[in-house]
């Protein structure tokens, strides 16, 4: 029997499954802690400078004339991070996208040549070790590169964990499990905002939030490999005991369970020893669906992460701030589950959808005076944006898993997330541009979202289809569609000449 089958058998989202899954998306939490932290420990209270003959020759003199005027602890507090040092709060959050960056293009390849397990495992070891060296930081430098590797081992088990949480469940429920994991990352951020209001000292809020990870590293050390993973690597045997051990936690009779053997499953699996970041390039389906692919990406965090900044120059409590940027993605996710799952629209149609609506709310905000009321202002049609953006973020997640095969999934989402950290990049820059226009922010989002939204169109519909296990699979209908009208065609006119 093939993979499918076999997971039919097994339970495609058995009671076993459900406590793997819920691990991984728990995890989400600790994860978007991270992601937020800077947020919080490096909040800049106001200060007075005492008037004095003169200005301060050193950092030193000047910590003897600042008197900080609100109780905030924080990197600022401690280490006089103000006036020509304050640029070092946003270089330790850049460096954290940085670390996102390089991890999405490194353990991506490498869990798809090693396995997700050992990648993941040991990943969120490494995050939970530099989380304390950051809570326990003695300078600003050692607190600084810190971030960097705790941005490094995010991005790169980020990945890892969300193709674990759709691996290790049957096909029809990707959609679900992806986006759990979104929603859990959603509650997270808005778990930490709560965490941060009764947590004031920067160093206890980076303590207990990292301790989380400890806990959730332990729960993960028992999961299995992805069977999908063995399975495509021609490790056939391994790929049945795992599905065995899971139909005996599923409370199943599998002792038959036997799997096709797949194409280069013998001598080493010969067939997907070139399966690598640079199929992304070579083979010609693969190129121009990770093109598009990357620009969907690239376009959803610039949107997402520019509109959360625009956003968060609304007056109020930092803490209910922090919270309610997490809060306002979560009815996105109700609404990509029924979406995704509808014939009439699919995954293309409802991302497309999503991105030109999220583009629209920003045109929208473009006409709207600053200074309006609560419901018709500038923010409002922000968070709208961002409701929209957030939407098709997380379809983006469950519908680039869907269009990779196995053998290189993770390195098109490593490629794809590289994307979205440069979008993340330059988003904080944007805002800026109102300097030339004041409506040129809400420009660039428009025009990204509804670009993005026109260019992902041309990549092919996944509902219901089978998924592809290996690169020779992939060059097989319909895998290989690309332009969803012109494949349809093809598929209406193949059996008319065929009956001829």
């Amino acid at each position: 029997m093939d993979l499918e089958e076999a997971l039919r058998v097994v339970g495609e989202f058995g009671p076993y499954q459900k406590r793997a899954v819920a691990v991984l998306v728990l995890t989400q939490v600790y994860m978007a802690c991270q992601s937020m932290l800077i947020v919080l420990v490096g909040s800049t209270p106001k200060y007075h400078i005492e008037q004095q003959d003169g200005v301060p020759s050193s950092q030193q003199e000047l910590h003897q004339h600042v008197t900080f005027t609100e109780d905030i602890d924080s990197i600022v507090t401690e280490w006089f991070l103000i006036k020509q040092q304050a640029y070092k709060v946003s270089l330790a959050g850049s460096l954290f996208f940085v670390g996102l960056l390089v991890g999405n293009v490194v353990f991506g390849p490498l869990s798809d040549k090693i396995g997700r397990r050992p990648v993941y495992l040991t990943g969120l070891f490494f995050e939970v070790i530099f989380g304390y060296v950051t809570a326990f930081a003695p300078s600003y430098e050692v607190f600084a590169v810190s971030r960097l590797l705790v941005g490094l081992m995010n991005g790169g088990i980020g990945l890892v964990c969300f193709v674990l949480t759709q691996e290790y469940v049957g096909k029809s429920y990707w959609a679900m499990t992806g986006t759990l994991t979104s929603m859990s990352f959603a509650v997270g951020i808005a778990l930490f905002g709560a965490l941060g209001y009764f947590i004031r000292p920067w160093r206890t809020l980076a303590i207990v939030a990292n301790s989380s990870g400890v806990l959730f590293f332990l729960m993960s050390v028992t999961l299995p490999e992805s069977p999908r993973w063995l399975y495509s690597q021609g490790r056939t045997e391994q790929a049945e005991e795992v599905l065995r051990y899971m139909a005996l936690r599923n409370g199943k009779a599998a002792k038959n369970l036997v799997l096709k053997r797949v194409g280069g499953a013998k001598g080493g699996n010969r067939g997907n020893r070139g399966a690598g970041i640079l199929q992304l390039v070579i083979h010609p389906v693969l190129r121009l669906r990770t093109m598009v692919l990357m620009y969907v990406w690239y376009a959803c965090s610039l949107v997402y992460y520019g509109l959360t900044l625009g956003a968060g120059e609304t007056s109020g409590s930092r803490y209910v701030n922090v919270a309610m940027y997490g809060l306002v993605e979560l009815p996105a996710y109700p609404l990509c589950i029924y979406f995704i799952n509808k014939h009439w629209a699919g995954r293309r149609k409802s991302m497309a959808s999503f991105l030109c609506l999220a583009g629209s709310a920003c045109f929208c905000s473009m006409f709207i005076p600053e200074n309006t009321g609560t419901f018709l202002s500038v923010t409002s049609f922000a968070l709208l944006g961002k409701l929209m953006v957030s939407a098709a973020f997380n379809i983006a997640y469950v519908y680039t898993s869907e269009l990779y095969p196995t053998v290189i999934r993770n390195a098109g989402l490593g490629v794809c997330s590289m994307s979205c950290r440069v979008g993340g990049i330059l988003a904080p820059f944007v805002p800026s541009m109102r300097a030339l226009h004041t409506s040129m922010p809400f420009t660039v989002f428009c025009v990204s979202g509804l670009s993005a939204g026109c260019l992902g169109l041309l990549l092919p519909e996944t509902l219901n289809g089978p998924s592809a296990e290996t690169l020779e699979e992939l060059t097989s209908s319909p895998h290989s569609r690309v332009l969803e009208s012109k494949a349809l065609l093809y598929e209406d006119d193949k059996p008319k000449s065929n009956n001829k």
